[in-house]
């Protein structure tokens, strides 16, 4: 079992990407990079985010790859891409692939990263 500001930060992170996915793509496709739009474009990922951490019952199993990231991922994806056409933006099948391919580097990879530091820190000797 982990603390609840353990899993809180993890979340926090995982938030961070989201935002960061939204800002790059923002920025590639020469949209105004404004705060509002920023949060227009990452608010049906962000929503998708949340549901699917509360889902995975993150005070247990923050960090798990399997099921926990995987799920997480692809329910973000999923969610996310739903959610952004039911508030009106489209899903053009080029999106669709590098919102899937870009939230799973960033969400299963931090969850890859936080694994090998725990392990590293596991190992490494306290003195």
């Amino acid at each position: 079992m982990t603390s609840r500001k353990t899993w809180i930060a993890y979340f926090a992170i995982d938030v961070v990407l989201v935002l960061i996915f939204a800002l790059s793509g923002r920025g590639s496709h020469q949209h105004s990079l404004t705060i509002l739009g920023v949060i227009q474009t990452a608010a049906p990922f962000l929503l998708a985010l949340a549901a699917l951490t509360l889902l995975s019952r993150p005070w247990t199993n923050h960090s798990r790859i399997w099921p926990t990231g995987i799920l997480v991922w692809l329910g973000t994806v999923a969610l996310g891409l739903s959610l952004r056409v039911l508030f009106g933006a489209t899903a053009a099948v080029p999106f669709i692939i590098v919102a899937t391919i870009v939230l799973g580097v960033f969400l299963v990879g931090r969850r890859v990263a936080t694994n090998l530091i725990a392990r590293r820190r596991v190992r490494t000797p306290t003195s």
